[in-house]
């Protein structure tokens, strides 16, 4: 959907759910910003039982002057109602008659999703979707310095203070709102937290579980502001006997979740991602992470599932450490890889040699530093990897046109010390590979997080299914390939000379 298909009806009314956030706030702020915009009045509201008290949401209210008013008997109907971050029938939204209604959410889809809908659950925030619709239209929020502040403190406290952002969108709104106002952030931030929440932090610590054997903990609180589940697991983790905390509190309509580590071998994002599978989302960072869970998809209570979730991870997955292993390949069979046209990009063609970049990606921020033979390669989902000039000479060759491909993300790369942003899109150049390359592989019958030769911070996740593969020619040289993968990239060969 588009914000200009919503132009052809006159009444219009904004409705969020009935205990209003600032990604609410934000949200229906921007859509009434965008009506003016177009010349075409419309109107903010809430409902339910309780009028928005929370100091942090009525600063926001009254210095970024949100066009949104209480109204809990509303009886009149509308031409076209707009639910921003909800979903039309759900328990906390009060339902409001019209004739026809349009969606605009982040969360998981409930039920029936109306024709004029636009959901994208991989997102941190609804105020991310609502900015890229906004410049889909050809507007910039960053006209006005207000609605910018107001979509990114939207994203700041649905993320836990950023802490939790889970897609590289929400990572270019935070880069891309640039009227910000700082100040008033900051303001808000030192107003989130009642006495209250205070006390429901100190009571979940209080009630902690901790499991010694994989050094981790959880914590139930009372529903809270999410933030608050922040604040109680990074306390947790401060604990020296602590390497692991999920905080989280159950509400009839959902599951909120708030991930911590501070080790390599556990990324807060993929133990989010593996806790809401299937039920729910969840990402962030390596070391901060959140999600949620829609609490009709369990069959068993969501402590129960919590726990035995938690225990399931720790249990699926071996580390293995890529310079310090010599794999048994007895059990491997020779695959030889498949022409395959992929893109690659000369790095030190864009920025300096020495320069520290961060590549931005939909599997997360990847960092490099450039030197004269660090080429990107781009592979058919996406994907990215550093790779040097003898390597990619040896398996591919130029095709002399550039590499052009649609991906759900396209990989971005910015200068870490200045802040210049390019598309690697635009600079790529089209390779494919020799074919006839081998390599050793089998499927992976267990889990594993692997550390490769070049990269010992951050591991690679191998599930059941993927292929773990080794070059002949360096024994340390282990990888890993996804199922879905795999036969488009490799056949199987004779041998491996």
């Amino acid at each position: 959907m588009r914000l200009s298909d919503l132009l052809s009806y006159q009444d219009i009314v904004i409705q969020c759910h009935d205990n209003p956030d600032a990604d609410a706030l934000a949200c229906g702020a921007a859509m009434v910003w965008y009506f003016q915009k177009m010349n075409h009045p419309a109107r903010f509201i809430y409902r339910g039982r309780n009028e928005i008290t929370k100091s942090n949401l009525r600063i926001m209210i009254d210095a970024l002057d949100i066009p949104v008013s209480y109204e809990p008997d509303l009886q009149e109907v509308s031409d076209l109602l707009i639910t921003v971050d909800c979903q039309y029938g759900e328990r906390n939204v009060t339902t409001t008659n019209a004739p026809t209604v349009a969606t605009i959410d982040h969360h998981q889809v409930a039920g029936q999703v109306p024709a004029l809908s636009e959901i994208r659950s991989n997102l941190s925030s609804c105020s991310t979707i609502i900015w890229d619709m906004l410049r889909d239209e050809g507007l910039d929020p960053n006209s006005d310095k207000d609605l910018a502040t107001a979509l990114y403190y939207g994203l700041f406290t649905d993320s836990n203070r950023l802490s939790e952002v889970s897609h590289p969108l929400d990572r270019d709104m935070v880069d891309g709102l640039n009227t910000v106002q700082r100040t008033l952030i900051t303001k808000m931030c030192n107003s989130n937290i009642s006495l209250t929440e205070l006390h429901i932090s100190g009571q979940a610590i209080l009630d902690c579980q901790y499991f010694e054997d994989h050094r981790y903990m959880l914590l139930e609180a009372e529903p809270c502001d999410p933030n608050i589940l922040g604040v109680i697991s990074d306390f947790a983790l401060e604990t020296d006997s602590v390497d692991v905390c999920l905080a989280y509190y159950i509400k009839p309509y959902e599951i909120k979740l708030s991930v911590r580590s501070c080790i390599k071998e556990v990324h807060a994002n993929e133990l989010a991602a593996f806790l809401t599978e299937g039920i729910g989302g969840g990402g962030g960072h390596i070391t901060k992470a959140g999600g949620s869970i829609r609490p009709e998809k369990l069959e068993i209570s969501a402590k129960e599932y919590l726990t035995n979730r938690m225990a399931e991870y720790f249990q699926r997955y071996s580390i293995m450490y890529a310079k310090d292993t010599v794999l048994d390949t007895s059990d491997m069979k020779v695959y030889e890889k498949l022409p395959q046209e992929v893109g690659t990009v000369c790095l030190s063609d864009l920025f300096p040699p020495k320069t520290k970049l961060e590549i931005r990606t939909l599997e997360g921020d990847v960092s490099v530093t450039v030197e004269e033979d660090t080429f990107l390669m781009i592979g058919i989902e996406g994907e990215v990897y550093p790779i040097n000039r003898k390597k990619l000479l040896n398996s591919y060759r130029f095709l002399d046109r550039p590499y052009s491909r649609q991906f759900e993300y396209a990989p971005s790369v910015k200068d870490i010390s200045s802040g210049e942003k390019i598309n690697v899109m635009s600079h790529a150049q089209a390779v494919i590979s020799n074919g006839g390359g081998r390599i050793l592989a089998r499927p992976l019958t267990q889990g594993v997080k692997l550390f490769t030769a070049w990269d010992e911070e951050k591991y690679y996740l191998g599930n059941i299914g993927d292929y773990i593969a080794v070059r002949a020619e360096d024994e340390h040289d282990i990888y890993l390939i996804k199922d879905r993968l795999f036969p488009l990239l490799y056949k199987e060969a004779d041998s491996i000379n």
